[in-house]
């Protein structure tokens, strides 16, 4: 496992250190981070068409990172991946997601967005990146709770939809070397194990469908956030450190009530503030042999965001496991010896 490593999306504004990559970076760089990953739809950070086409681009941009002492971990498009595939309840919702030129035009936004999503895969490749990280957008999330009653076929043709527009990205990600991992997140159509598994029987178990792991959504879904890690540890790609916590009360559960995210019992939290057994997931990760980034993604109901960013990476490295070489009681062990293990078994 690599890191500790940022998501930068929750830092950037208008003002410095956080208006500028190559400030950001400084400034990961200062509270000990290793890595950084970038939202491509930040025109203030990162300029998604010219690292599609431009090497050279792509070049100033890992000398940038370098000269701060960073590394690119993934880029991100969850913004243009949820556009992908949006339902006209949602139109107006999400428009903002999408460029000016494009708001108010659903067609033309969802082919905007997929174009994003094919540039996004051949600035990885670029960039030398081995992982993208993404949404897969939702054509479904308004029937989420049965009721009224779906109608026969819907969720199997909600489904080959979704797969109609993402399989010609997801060979656009295979023709770059670069898993698309989808970060599994409620308001997606690939929101927990069982959705994913759909999407995947649907894209023919494409090789480049993969996860983007992050525990906070699973433990406001109340999912069991480690056999997840035990199920599907070969296809998750990309790792959110993010902490959560689930206090039902006896007026609120899951839903929320429409409260804000102060008042919800469900809400994200700050690295330790939450209830998410991180030793465990770290553990889950290093005997699984996961050997992609440990990339913080800071948003919590209470905390600061500089507060929350300076005690991520201290958290991060904490627990990050080096793996052992050899095993704890090696030194009472003798060597291979056939014939006496067959008298030990009584042959």
């Amino acid at each position: 496992m690599k890191g500790p490593a940022i998501f930068l999306a929750q830092f950037a504004g208008d003002e410095a250190p956080f208006n500028s990559l190559g400030s950001m970076a400084e400034w990961a760089a200062g509270l000990g981070y290793k890595g950084v990953q970038i939202p491509t739809w930040d025109g203030r950070l990162f300029d998604l068409q010219k690292a599609g086409t431009s090497q050279d681009y792509c070049d100033e941009v890992q000398g940038v990172c370098r000269e701060a002492g960073v590394e690119i971990t993934e880029l991100s498009t969850h913004l243009q991946g949820q556009l992908v595939a949006v339902h006209p309840a949602y139109d107006e919702l999400f428009d903002g997601f999408a460029a000016p030129e494009v708001q108010g035009k659903p067609a033309e936004r969802t082919e905007w967005a997929k174009e994003q999503v094919r540039l996004a895969a051949r600035a990885s490749r670029r960039l030398g990146l081995k992982a993208h990280a993404t949404f897969s957008g939702a054509l479904l999330w308004h029937t989420v709770y049965p009721w009224p009653q779906r109608p026969s076929g819907l969720v199997e043709e909600g489904f080959a939809e979704l797969a109609r527009r993402w399989r010609p990205l997801l060979d656009e990600f295979e023709e770059n070397g670069v898993d698309a991992a989808f970060e599994l997140h409620p308001g997606e159509d690939l929101h927990d194990g069982i959705t994913f598994e759909r999407f995947l029987d649907a894209v023919g178990n494409h090789k480049r469908a993969n996860i983007l792991y992050d525990p906070s959504h699973f433990v406001l879904q109340q999912l069991d956030y480690l056999a997840f890690i035990d199920i599907y540890r070969d296809r998750i790609k990309c790792f959110h450190v993010k902490d959560a916590e689930f206090r039902p009360t006896g007026r609120a559960g899951v839903y929320g009530g429409y409260a804000d995210w102060a008042d919800r019992p469900g809400r994200f939290r700050s690295l330790g503030d939450g209830q998410i057994d991180f030793k465990a997931v770290f553990s889950k990760f290093a005997q699984y042999g996961y050997e992609g980034w440990a990339v913080l993604e800071w948003e919590c109901a209470l905390k600061h965001p500089e507060q929350g960013g300076a005690e991520g990476a201290p958290f991060i490295a904490s627990h990050m496991i080096r793996k052992a070489e050899r095993a704890f009681d090696d030194f009472a062990g003798s060597a291979p010896d056939a014939a006496r293990n067959r008298r030990v078994l009584g042959l």
